[in-house]
């Protein structure tokens, strides 16, 4: 079930369902086959997760180094003016 309906699901719906999977693996109670589509489910959407927390990651990284930059830039200026 991985490709452009897993890419449609938000972080917190991919989290939500994760933690869903992971409650009916850790109850028990289900066969093999159906413990082993639930763990690779469970990996689909720990992928999913990941992709959008280092999405966030990559995001906060630019900010602060584009308010750093500016932070420098305004540094440098005033050092000349003085």
């Amino acid at each position: 079930m991985t490709g452009k309906v897993d890419e449609a699901l938000s972080y917190e719906q991919a989290r939500d369902e994760l933690v869903e999977v992971v409650r009916r693996l850790e109850a028990g109670g289900t066969t093999l086959e159906e413990s082993l589509a639930l763990w690779e489910r469970g990996e689909e959407l720990a992928k999913v997760c990941r992709r959008w927390l280092e999405g966030a990651r990559a995001r906060l990284d630019a900010a602060l180094a584009e308010e750093e930059a500016e932070e420098d830039g305004g540094a440098t200026g005033g050092e000349r003016a003085g």
